[in-house]
């Protein structure tokens, strides 16, 4: 997959909460499907969908422990996320650098 592609599988499975929330607790370490549904407020298929939108994005894999498949972080794809996000950060320094200015102004020197 190349990198445009893996960018818009990333941004499209972060869409959503819920696959949000899914990399949040595999953030902590491996979980099952069924550990991962329970905080979640729908179905085990509808979880099961989320999970799967995830591992086609390759966010998540999906391991084998005996009868378990067990759902782990992959970070790589969150990486080329934050790397694309980077190049944006002096664009956002400079907007609240402006903005710091602002309020100091508007705060004036009785108030300091």
């Amino acid at each position: 997959m190349d990198t445009d592609s893996q960018l818009d599988a990333a941004f499209s499975a972060l869409a959503h909460p819920a696959r949000r929330a899914i990399l949040a607790r595999l953030s902590h370490g491996e979980a099952t499907v069924n550990t991962l549904a329970e905080p979640l407020n729908m179905s085990l298929p509808a979880v099961s969908k989320h999970i799967r939108v995830l591992e086609n994005a390759g966010l998540i894999t999906r391991g084998r422990d005996a009868q378990f498949r067990p759902c782990a972080l992959n970070t790589e794809p969150l990486e080329a996320v934050a790397n694309w996000t980077d190049q944006y950060r002096h664009i956002w320094d400079a907007r609240f650098d402006v903005m710091n200015d602002i309020l100091m102004t508007m705060k004036g020197p009785e108030n300091e």
